[in-house]
Formats: C-alpha cells, structure tokens, sequence
C-alpha cells in the first residue's frame, strides 16, 4: 500500500512538472478573447462601436476638461465690453504673483508691447508691427486686459494656448502695474 501511495505521488509530481515544459505553442483557452486582444483603431478612423461612428469622440457637452478655468464672456466686441467692466482679478495682489506676471511679459508681450508698455518693443522698432498702443493712452481695466489676453484684438493674436489662465491673471496685474507707474 505505501508503495502504490508512492508511485501515485511521484506519477503525480511528473506529470505536474512536465506540463510546465511543453514545446506547443497553442495559447491557452480565454474566456473573453476581446479584453485580451482588444482590437486598436487608429485615431481619426471609423470606429463602429460608438453612435457617431468615429473613434475620436469630443467631450461630453457641459463639461470641463482638468485643470481648465470657464471664462464666460464671449470673443465679440459685446464680451469685450462686459468683461471690460464685470472681470475681476481673482489672484491676490502680491510680490509672487507680480513676479510670475513680469516673467510671462517678458516672454510675451515685451517684443511688441516694450519693456514699460509704451509700445516701443523690438518689433515696432523694427517696423515689424505698427500701431501698438501705450498703456497709459487706453482706457483699460484688469477685465479688458484679461479679454485681450484670452481673445486677442486687431492685430494682437490670443495667447491663451501659450498662458494658463493662472499666468494671463498674473500678466494682467503686471500690465495694470506698468499702466499705473505711466499714469504718475
């Protein structure tokens, strides 16, 4: 009896031990094969799986992406106008913001707008852009200036791609700081 138990168990762990070293290649059965192998579409492709029938899908109307801040006034001369007046700075006043704001002028607006904001960049005295205005000739307000940043106007191209909404706040107080020292 204890032999038989014995070649049982050594039968046993054979077999167990040389399943492990087989030269098939056959894959293993899978329950769901989808999740395994998923099938990849390319990304501008037709995609049947969705209603409209293409794999890039646009977000969910009324949402808003991570990390993005809604501005509510519309690139029109109106939306100019309302956030003209109705545009608040939320950023606090302070020396971190006022530097970070003075950093991204420098990147940014210094080429055409000069380093006080007078209008006198590198471009305009290369006759690369005429007709810059001077802080100090405007009749702007940190929601104006907060609008231009986001939109752009005339010949001014919006820099929102280039900005967070965090550093056009922080660029718009520097610019109210360079208008109020033109203004003394």
């Amino acid at each position: 009896m204890k032999n038989i138990l014995k070649i049982t168990i050594a039968l046993a762990f054979t077999f167990i031990v040389s399943s492990c070293w087989s030269d098939k290649t056959k894959p293993n059965y899978q329950y769901m094969p989808d999740m395994y192998k998923s099938v990849g579409y390319e990304t501008y492709s037709e995609n049947p799986n969705h209603a409209n029938g293409m794999t890039t899908q646009l977000p969910v109307e009324g949402t808003i992406a991570r990390g993005q801040v809604p501005y509510d006034f519309d690139n029109t001369n109106e939306g100019y106008e309302a956030a003209k007046i109705d545009s608040k700075n939320p950023l606090e006043l302070n020396e971190a913001n006022l530097a970070n704001g003075e950093k991204m002028y420098t990147i940014y607006c210094n080429t055409c707008h000069g380093k006080t904001g007078v209008g006198d960049g590198e471009l305009v005295k290369r006759d690369k852009f005429l007709g810059v205005p001077n802080y100090k000739d405007r009749e702007i307000t940190e929601g104006s200036i907060y609008h231009v940043i986001m939109y752009g106007r005339n010949m001014m191209g919006s820099h929102a791609s280039q900005l967070t909404a965090k550093e056009r706040w922080q660029t718009t107080m520097y610019v109210q700081q360079l208008r109020t020292e033109l203004l003394k």
